[in-house]
């Protein structure tokens, strides 16, 4: 009997960031599949995933976060989780192409400032913030603090996981 191949987790950048090379193409491809496999995704009968990562300005996070949150200011980190839709997906579909999870948008303006108070690197910062984002994709949520512990005990797990730890700086 043949192992099953693990699943694999294609990322689609987006950068409209100067700073956004701060970690490589390759690498978030590497990381999101680590968490994948982490977090042992299902839902696609070809072990096929995908999502969309956008890599962007504290003016731009802002105007999504008016416009979905109604918080007139940017943030951190925004996530938008496809499965949560009421879509039905066919079988034809599903046999043959990636299961879509969902957008994460991150702002490097406010990750750059974070991650000077936090003084660790704008890297690890940005790490973090896409593994917050990736849980919520996968519907962790933190309305409690014991939600909130827990989804930060499993994103230190899923840094740690793909070999990144904090990376203090000054």
């Amino acid at each position: 009997m043949a192992t099953p191949t693990p699943p694999t987790l294609e990322v689609a950048l987006e950068t409209n960031h100067p700073a956004a090379a701060v970690v490589t193409s390759d690498e978030w491809d590497r990381w999101f599949t680590q968490w994948g496999q982490q977090m042992a995704l299902q839902g696609s009968p070809i072990g096929a995933y995908e999502l969309a990562l956008k890599l962007t300005t504290d003016a731009e996070i802002a105007a999504l976060n008016q416009q979905f949150r109604q918080l007139d200011q940017p943030t951190d980190v925004l996530s938008f989780a496809a499965l949560e839709n009421d879509f039905p997906l066919t079988d034809e579909l599903l046999d043959t192409e990636p299961l879509y999870l969902g957008d994460i948008i991150i702002s490097l303006d406010t990750a750059t400032r974070q991650a000077a108070e936090a003084g660790h690197s704008l890297r690890w910062e940005t790490a973090w913030l896409a593994a917050h984002g990736f849980l919520h994709l996968l519907g962790w949520d933190h309305p409690d603090e014991t939600s909130l512990v827990a989804m930060l005990d499993k994103q230190s797990e899923l840094l740690t996981a793909a070999g990144l730890t904090s990376e203090k700086v000054g």
